[in-house]
């Protein structure tokens, strides 16, 4: 392989990687997580009976879901 040749095929490298980084920045959603839906969790003490730990627990995993939460969120 030639000088010019192997010149031509590391430009041609260098093309294809900025390519690959701004196609990979560009079309990656950003995705927000609204924590403010802590807000609609019910509160629970542990000795009152009007939300159980099921309900409890579903709101959570709930407002996860809507809110985008990532585990540890919950």
């Amino acid at each position: 392989m030639s000088h010019e040749q192997l010149n031509a095929e590391m430009l041609e490298g260098r093309k294809i990687e900025r390519l690959k980084k701004g196609a990979s920045t560009s079309t990656t959603p950003t995705v927000h997580r609204d924590l403010s839906l802590i807000s609609i969790i019910s509160k629970r003490s542990g000795s009152d009976d009007t939300v159980t730990t099921e309900e409890f627990l579903e709101s959570i995993e709930s407002s996860g879901r809507i809110g985008r939460w990532t585990e540890n969120d919950q």
